[in-house]
């Protein structure tokens, strides 16, 4: 039985409706019509029935005297974010792999549970590594009750642990190879079927600064993407197949450039994956005349699609950027707020080089709005005189000084102007201009999932001292941007479009409150609010009851 509104011309009536099974279908009759909707919540009449009609049921009576303040509140528990993610955690392969890895070895904790808890605790909390035994008090994980923080720092070294010399064919310069290698090999050929592939990879990278020295080789003073050259740091370098997913990531001193991470990078991604022909995307800062040359080799002969600076090279700056003709519009598949935009392209050929010129018109507009809004700050603060403020980063682009006083430098603010939602490729592809665009547009996912490293998943700063439990530190953000993805993937399956922070905002307010009635106890499941039903749905998750008696 239901309630139902059935409207006659301007009025409406509540009734109550049982579902029949007449003649092989299903058939709705009504039982009563209450009265019109709107004189009973005028009266209260209708709060009264449901408060009546309470008392024959157990579980809102469990409600209304809860409510009513009338039950002992026992403990409350924070539900969503183990439901979803263990159970994304065992279907993505992740806890198999790592259990099946472990076999033989012997802990007298629980090793995989550790890795869970700390994947789980930079999805949902972002914070030292300290905190998760701490932060785990307040949520319902699985089997993770006993662990102490002694032991989430050696299953980060268990990660770390460097494997038999029998395995050490293709390991790095930097460091040897460990279980963490494993563990994304084993996801990798899990997930791989007929018709996956790894031609086309995303390679992007960031550096994360040591709180301390850093590991036995894992530390070095660099230039810092964190603005903090005062700190020793490393750089994490992260691959990404076509589809935006995870498949490994690399960890090398700070003081090493990009440039010259790419191809030692590559050649083992490789070996590693059973990859042959390779097509790397690539942003700006990864270009350099050295990686070309080397890419293009006889040795490689490398297929890439890179970012070219517009402002710091020459070429593209002085020529590329002036080419005449018109640009052609480039739509991509799809409908996705989040995935490319629509834009617009120009083949330009300099020298037997390739280059496209793409052009965001929404960009372009944002662009420009940024910049007017700076000068017109700017030129309110030259008219106040106060020239202790021409040392903002933001002004001092726009400024020139005559010697007696500072003024807007016109020509500066046209030159800028030429870039508005511009971008520059260069490639050796024989793709057309049309998929190159939209390939490199999609480095937003790589972009996009380093500024989850850093915001959401917290990785930054680090403690460790060892280099072993430094790559499980960062590790442990690649698993968790495993299940990031993976969520995200089922999730647009469903066709819902959802920000990441509302998701995880609404997992974490959904909680189960232990309460005692009656010599009686019961768990109350909150309300699930905002995303939080959505996410539950594209995981596969059914909802906990509203209430249920534990004892």
């Amino acid at each position: 039985m239901f309630f139902r509104v059935k409207k006659s011309g301007p009025r409406q009536y509540l009734q109550i409706v049982e579902n029949r099974w007449e003649q092989g279908g299903s058939r709705q009759r009504v039982l009563t019509t209450l009265g019109r909707l709107e004189e009973l919540r005028e009266h209260g009449a209708l709060d009264s029935l449901l408060r009546s009609g309470a008392k024959f049921s157990d579980s809102l009576m469990v409600i209304s005297r809860h409510k009513q303040g009338e039950s002992l509140e026992v403990a409350s528990r924070r539900i969503g974010p183990g439901r979803i993610f263990e159970r994304l955690w065992k279907e993505t392969g992740c806890r198999e792999v790592i259990e099946g890895l472990l076999r033989g070895r012997q802990f007298e904790f629980s090793v995989e549970r550790a890795v869970f808890l700390t994947v789980l605790h930079r999805l949902m909390d972002p914070g030292s590594d300290r905190q998760a035994d701490r932060w785990r008090e307040g949520y319902s994980i699985e089997g993770v009750g006993d662990l102490q923080l002694h032991q989430l720092y050696r299953a980060m070294g268990w990660l770390g642990e460097e494997l038999p010399m029998a395995e050490q064919c293709d390991m790095t310069r930097f460091a040897p190879r460990c279980t963490k290698d494993r563990i994304e090999e084993e996801l990798f050929w899990r997930q791989r079927d007929l018709f996956s592939r790894l031609d086309l990879v995303f390679f992007d990278t960031t550096s994360i600064y040591f709180e301390g020295n850093g590991g036995e080789t894992l530390g070095a003073y660099g230039k810092s993407k964190d603005h903090r050259p005062d700190l020793k740091q490393m750089v994490v370098g992260a691959v990404l197949d076509q589809d935006g997913n995870p498949v490994c990531c690399e960890m090398w001193p700070g003081n090493a450039a990009d440039v010259k991470s790419l191809i030692p990078v590559v050649d083992r991604l490789r070996k590693r994956f059973g990859v042959g022909q390779v097509c790397i995307v690539a942003d700006r800062g990864m270009i350099s005349q050295e990686t070309l040359r080397e890419l293009e080799s006889e040795q490689r002969g490398w297929k890439y699609i890179l970012g070219a600076r517009m402002r710091k090279h020459k070429e593209v700056r002085d020529e590329v950027l002036s080419v005449p003709g018109r640009y052609r519009v480039v739509r991509p598949k799809g409908k996705s707020k989040k995935g490319p935009s629509p834009l617009k392209v120009k083949d330009v050929v300099i020298d037997g080089r390739q280059y496209v010129l793409c052009l965001n018109e929404d960009q372009a507009r944002k662009d420009a709005a940024d910049r007017e809004a700076i000068l017109a700050a700017l030129r309110e603060q030259l008219k106040q005189g106060e020239k202790s403020l021409i040392g903002n980063k933001g002004y001092r682009k726009y400024v020139k000084s005559t010697g007696k006083r500072f003024e807007i430098d016109e020509k500066k603010v046209r030159e800028e102007a030429r870039y508005d939602g511009k971008w520059v490729l260069r490639t050796n592809t024989d793709m057309s201009m049309d998929e190159l665009a939209l390939k490199y547009k999609q480095l937003w996912m790589v972009e996009n999932l380093f500024r989850s490293v850093k915001s959401i998943l917290g990785t930054r700063p680090i403690y460790h001292k060892r280099d072993d439990t430094i790559l499980g530190h960062v590790f442990c953000s690649f698993l968790a941007l495993v299940l990031m993805k993976e969520l995200q993937n089922r999730i647009e399956q469903k066709g819902y479009e959802l920000e990441w922070n509302d998701i995880i905002r609404d997992l974490d307010r959904l909680q189960e409150i232990e309460i005692e009635q009656d010599d009686k106890r019961f768990l109350l499941r909150t309300e699930a609010a905002g995303t939080c039903g959505k996410v539950f749905q594209a995981a596969g998750v059914a909802l906990p009851p509203t209430v249920r008696q534990v004892a």
